[in-house]
């Protein structure tokens, strides 16, 4: 949902409650987005430099790394779907959930995405380490991008970190800007 500063994703997981995604990287609004966490594992994306973020966001806040805000034009691709696998694509509350499983049913890698106003907002794309290195990222993203065209966009974004970058470039994305990431640790 959109708020004063940015956006705020109410993410529900123990490791990440809510995301707030800075659209202003003013020193009010990243204390406004901090002032709003009364829970640990509330994140703070900002668009930063990180020894500002920390000293703006106080002793309660550990610096986490940057991510790498990216984009593309989105095309219709085909995905590729390697022997051994399965993949399914599922919509709940417009969120499309898109997950790659072995023959016995077990997760090997998964994204989600969501399309507002004719862009797609892709994230938490994972694959296993045990399922690594065989085109499952990459067949994720093309399942998530084709959706997402269906859906009526035609570009998209994402926060990559180091070691997606490289999928991402390799899959035509383009870097936008570094973002910090801090999490509330009190």
């Amino acid at each position: 949902m959109e708020v004063a500063w940015g956006l705020r994703v109410d993410v529900g997981r123990t490791r990440e409650r809510v995301r707030h995604v800075l659209l202003r990287s003013d020193e009010a609004s990243v204390r406004a987005a901090a002032a709003t966490a009364d829970e640990p594992n509330v994140w703070i994306k900002a668009f930063v430099v990180p020894e500002q973020g920390s000293a703006w966001l106080g002793p309660d806040w550990q610096y986490r790394g940057t991510e790498f805000v990216m984009t593309t034009a989105l095309t219709n691709p085909a995905p590729r779907l390697p022997d051994g696998y399965a993949v399914s694509a599922e919509e709940t509350d417009g969120i499309v959930h898109v997950r790659v499983r072995t023959v016995e049913g077990d997760v090997a890698a998964a994204g989600y995405a969501t399309v507002t106003d004719g862009v797609a907002v892709m994230d938490r794309v994972a694959t296993y380490p045990e399922h690594q290195r065989r085109g499952l990222g990459t067949l994720v993203m093309d399942t998530l991008a084709a959706t997402a065209v269906e859906r009526g966009a035609h570009t998209a974004v994402l926060g990559a970190t180091d070691e997606g970058r490289a999928l991402y470039e390799s899959l035509g994305w383009t870097l936008l800007a570094p973002l910090a990431g801090f999490v509330h640790q009190p």
